[in-house]
């Protein structure tokens, strides 16, 4: 077993671990006491999160808490690299925030979540878990992502118990669309085996889109199954690097409706190259997952 821990004041900005990994940016993560995305668990990310990564082909284990100023970590293998990627540790959330609009909406979200980074989830895995986010519920949605580990999903033993690696796009490939939806994942069931084919198979890969100018790279994603402007939008944000990336989803529309209506265009390429604008420009998706949780946890009503 290797262990580590990283001093939290030595983050610009801090971390809340809890707000990064169970905000709806990420399904990859859970938690060692099963109360992933209920509202009574454990607060500031006290609690054991867990991931799996592959090295040369192979899964590892990941588990992190937060408590006392400091990361704990402990791993198959040494992690602290794999979590400075995962939870965009060398961020500097400061220089982020000072980007951002001056409103009061915006502030409000910034000071309610301080310390929320973005992930960079690995991206096969960020791709096919919001494919299954249509018309979701963020605790579902990661149900689901947790059924595909457990049914199809490589074991590895840490620590005293069991984990299930995320599936690989061939054994997601190789499963039926029939089984998909015994799992619960209902309508979306072909577009992620679809998906699953098309990368496993050679045909795309959603890292083809790194490097191009962003309009571009959110085409590139769409050519999969079930893989609108939005969700193409959630994997550039999430996984891909595209931090001014600013995914269309109901709550995102409706602070368009409230605080930013000039920025509502008619359509979605229109609409997104105003809000982008509107909220920073190259930190834009950090804004928005700011407002996001914001407004999906109600914390604007307390």
């Amino acid at each position: 077993m290797e262990q580590g821990v990283i001093d939290v004041g030595s983050l610009a900005g801090g971390i809340d671990l809890q707000a990064t990994v169970e905000s709806g940016q990420s399904y990859l993560w859970d938690r060692d006491d099963g109360k992933m995305y209920q509202r009574d668990g454990a607060t500031g990310g006290d609690a054991w999160y867990w991931t799996t990564v592959r090295r040369d082909g192979s899964p590892e284990v990941i588990r992190v808490r937060q408590q006392d100023g400091m990361l704990e970590w402990e791993s198959t293998v040494d992690a602290e690299a794999d979590l400075r990627r995962l939870l965009r540790l060398d961020d500097d959330l400061a220089a982020i925030r000072s980007t951002a609009p001056d409103d009061d909406v915006v502030q409000s979200a910034y000071e309610t979540f301080w310390g929320m980074r973005l992930v960079q989830d690995p991206p096969f895995g960020s791709l096919i878990s919001f494919i299954c986010s249509a018309q979701m519920r963020v605790a579902r949605i990661h149900s689901m992502q947790q059924a595909l580990r457990d049914a199809f999903g490589e074991e590895v033993e840490f620590g005293g118990r069991t984990y299930s690696a995320y599936p690989t796009p061939s054994a997601l490939a190789e499963t039926t669309e029939e089984r998909l939806r015994d799992l619960g994942l209902g309508y979306r069931a072909p577009y992620v085996q679809r998906t699953a084919e098309m990368v496993a198979g050679g045909e795309a890969d959603p890292e083809e889109a790194v490097g191009l100018d962003y309009e571009d790279a959110r085409e590139s994603l769409t050519r999969f199954v079930g893989v609108g402007d939005k969700v193409a939008d959630c994997v550039l944000l999430f996984s891909l690097d595209y931090l001014e990336a600013v995914p269309l989803d109901t709550w995102i529309r409706t602070t368009i409706e409230e605080y930013y209506p000039e920025c509502e265009r008619g359509n979605y390429a229109d609409t997104s190259r105003a809000i982008r604008g509107a909220l920073g420009g190259e930190y834009a998706g950090y804004t928005q997952t700011y407002l996001f949780h914001y407004l999906r946890t109600g914390s604007n009503e307390d």
